[in-house]
């Protein structure tokens, strides 16, 4: 398969081979699934957290005497059963992170963006640099490109000026080849590589 390249005013300039292989439409969507999942999981904080009856503050005085009040037994002020008391089987803080094999990982990337490829929503350009670091250098940018939609830009390296430029302007993010993961491929109505940005991406799909 071949992607043209295009320059940040939208013309064609040449065109690339795909490096690697495309996953056939239908395989390796459980692989995308697990890894969905295992990133959403991952980003949960998982800070949840109630008080047992051991932990809540109180004194151990009893109540009230066990019998000849009328009243029912109680033994605690901090039981579950009272206000301000303890919780039965509440959250405590945990790890919600799940565990998925590399091989599952790399499945699911390339299957992800063989499918964006398929479906025309990835661009790769010749090199992403700005004239300066300014929010409406980034804006004509996209504006050339078309863009208007969620989209994630990749740079084969971070790029302070462009995170400068582009932090203001909503529904873009930026991330390199390397940290690329199968959720923002699928997250994003587009996918904008730089050229050397792709060829990271290539020779992480080549490694199995």
């Amino acid at each position: 398969m071949k992607l043209p390249l295009k320059d940040l005013h939208g013309q064609t300039t040449g065109e690339i081979e795909v490096g690697f292989p495309l996953v056939e439409e239908g395989r390796g969507t459980q692989a995308v699934h697990d890894v969905v999942v295992a990133h959403l999981a991952a980003a949960r904080r998982g800070t949840a957290c109630t008080k047992t009856k051991g932990e809540v503050a109180g004194t151990g005085k009893k109540p009230w005497r066990q019998k000849g009040t009328g009243r029912a037994r109680a033994g605690s002020f901090q039981s579950p059963l009272w206000r301000g008391g303890g919780v039965v089987f509440g959250p405590k803080p945990r790890d919600f992170s799940k565990k998925v094999n590399a091989k599952v990982r790399h499945l699911a990337l390339q299957t992800a963006l063989s499918s964006r490829l398929r479906d025309g929503d990835v661009l790769v350009l010749n090199e992403l640099t700005l004239p300066a670091p300014k929010t409406r250098e980034f804006v004509k940018v996209l504006r050339g490109l078309d863009l208007t939609g969620q989209t994630v830009l990749i740079c084969a390296a971070p790029d302070p000026a462009l995170q400068r430029a582009s932090r203001n302007v909503p529904g873009v993010d930026l991330t390199t080849g390397e940290q690329l993961h199968t959720y923002q491929v699928l997250r994003y109505d587009k996918l904008v590589f730089t050229r050397a940005a792709f060829e990271q991406v290539e020779q992480r799909l080549k490694q199995v």
